[in-house]
């Protein structure tokens, strides 16, 4: 019976497919068979405009040869003066009133003790024993580096050192974040010129 059923099945179900295959959309067409010439074709091109009239002209130099070897140092010599000659006088070479300027200038500069700068934060907390312990550490490790420890109510803040460049005081934040990993770069008012 299972076998009848499946043959009536596939006898029902030709007609419906001849009928689905009729009504079903057409492939694609296929090119021509003619082959398609990829050949690089030659376009006509415009004539290049003459621009030699707009272009600067200048005249050759001419290069004096002495004709024998015991005049050429005579030729240096000449081409030497006509050089320093031809040189141009400075317009901005330092005269009295410019050195004294800058002596102004100088003394001036010898007078600053800031500078915008860098420091590192190593600690900021409400508790002082724990800022001292962190500047026990950086003392004992880094003598050399200037501790800042400041109290603004309530909270106690740890800076280390005075840095005037981004990359110095980053290279000093990678030492101290060995033993202080939250350490962090603050820009602030560095002091000049630190006398010991």
């Amino acid at each position: 019976m299972n076998l009848h059923f499946r043959n009536a099945v596939l006898v029902l179900g030709l007609p419906l497919l001849a009928a689905c295959a009729a009504t079903a959309p057409a492939a694609p067409k296929t090119r021509a068979a003619t082959p398609v010439d990829t050949t690089r074709k030659t376009v006509a091109t415009v004539p290049a405009e003459d621009l030699t009239k707009y272009r600067p002209t200048f005249p050759t130099p001419t290069a004096s040869v002495p004709s024998t070897p015991a005049a050429a140092p005579k030729a240096v010599a000449a081409d030497a003066k006509a050089a320093k000659a031809a040189a141009p006088v400075p317009t901005n070479h330092v005269n009295a009133q410019m050195e004294q300027r800058l002596r102004d200038q100088a003394f001036t500069n010898q007078n600053v003790k800031y500078t915008s700068g860098y420091r590192i934060k190593a600690y900021s907390g409400f508790e002082r024993e724990q800022a001292m312990s962190v500047r026990r550490q950086v003392i004992a490790r880094y003598p050399d580096e200037t501790d800042y420890l400041t109290f603004k109510q309530p909270v106690y803040r740890l800076y280390i050192g005075d840095y005037t460049t981004k990359l110095d005081a980053a290279r000093a934040l990678v030492r101290v974040r060995q033993f202080v990993p939250k350490a962090e770069l603050e820009p602030m008012q560095v002091l000049l010129n630190k006398v010991p």
